[in-house]
């Protein structure tokens, strides 16, 4: 049986003294859970909320990272240096990422293997746009999208992974996937991995969904069959909504 993750995705938002106080406010609400919490939160929020989380069941990780150990890279920061301060997640190709950044199947592929090698959890985004959808192509798109990322993989490695179905389409949209769209698409990355590896792999692998993920659709989309939990963006920036979607299984 595969565990929840309840996954939150900060982006550009929050200030220290800001995360600190969320997580304060956080911790006494979802110590209960069974379900893993984990707040992807900006770099400048990375020692303070590692501070502030230590001794709770809240996990933190980055929002991205270079693929390079170290060098001559201005403004980047390695595997190696988020793992040194005790960082246990990262997410990687989020399409923010790939369309704002020009981040490639290539680079998210390199950045997955150097989070391994440095015993980082990747987030992996894979998710197609409005356009894709509207011509049939989401499943095409999707699968592709994870065979490239995990490229070159070995079984072990695969163990320590994370995928997280975002339709770009619904990201800050306030659209999101009926829960039957999101778990096909969930269960077709599922096949490319089973097809690319094996079943029991398959099946053990976590895979989330986001986009525009709320306390008031967090139940009917994380019960589905094929969902793992979700990778929330707007929603996480709330903590009574946070709460809420992290607890979404204990009413």
């Amino acid at each position: 049986m595969r565990k929840k993750v309840i996954a939150g995705n900060w982006k550009m938002n929050m200030l220290p003294n800001e995360a600190i106080a969320f997580i304060e406010k956080i911790t006494p609400e979802v110590k209960h859970t069974k379900n893993d919490v984990i707040l992807c939160v900006p770099y400048t929020d990375l020692f303070y909320s590692l501070l502030i989380a230590q001794g709770t069941n809240i996990k933190i990780g980055a929002q991205n990272m270079h693929f390079e150990e170290k060098g001559a890279y201005t403004g980047e920061v390695s595997g190696q240096m988020l793992a040194a301060i005790g960082v246990k997640y990262v997410i990687i190709g989020h399409s923010e990422r790939r369309q704002y950044f020009a981040e490639t199947d290539d680079t998210v592929n390199k950045k997955v293997k150097s989070a391994l090698k440095n015993n980082l959890t990747p987030i992996i985004c894979v998710g197609e746009t409005l356009e894709q959808k509207e011509n049939n192509k989401t499943i095409e798109v999707i699968t592709n999208q994870t065979k490239l990322a995990l490229d070159g993989l070995n079984l072990k490695e695969l163990e320590n992974i994370i995928i997280a179905y975002e339709p770009i389409w619904a990201i800050g949209t306030g659209k999101t996937a009926t829960k039957e769209d999101a778990n096909n698409s969930i269960k077709e990355i599922r096949k490319e991995i089973e097809k690319i590896y094996n079943q029991d792999i398959a099946e053990k692998t976590t895979i989330l969904y986001g986009g525009s993920v709320k306390a008031q659709n967090a139940k009917e989309l994380f019960e589905m069959s094929d969902i793992d939990g979700g990778l929330i963006g707007g929603a996480s920036l709330k903590p009574e909504e946070f709460i809420k979607i992290v607890n979404y299984n204990e009413n």
